[in-house]
């Protein structure tokens, strides 16, 4: 399997909106290379889920992951992460 050389990355715009509407206090500043360090981590994130959701369809014999298989790795993906 070859990979694409155009690396998908999460915005830096979109990280910082994601982050600030979970925080609790609103008045809290996040610096640029904790957004870059979070959007690499929600990078590595999707593609470990996108991973285990194919090896969870092949062992069921499957084509194409589904929700059914994301449901099912999705425990384990947590605890890891």
């Amino acid at each position: 399997m070859e990979r694409d050389q155009d690396e998908v990355a999460f915005p830096k715009e979109l990280v910082s909106k994601l982050l600030h509407e979970h925080l609790k206090n609103e008045k809290m500043r996040v610096s640029a290379d904790a957004l870059l360090l979070l959007a690499e981590l929600l990078k590595v994130f999707v593609r470990e889920a996108a991973a285990r959701t194919a090896r969870q369809a092949l062992v069921e014999d499957i084509t194409v992951g589904d929700v059914e298989q994301v449901e099912k790795i999705l425990p384990q993906l947590l605890l890891d992460f």
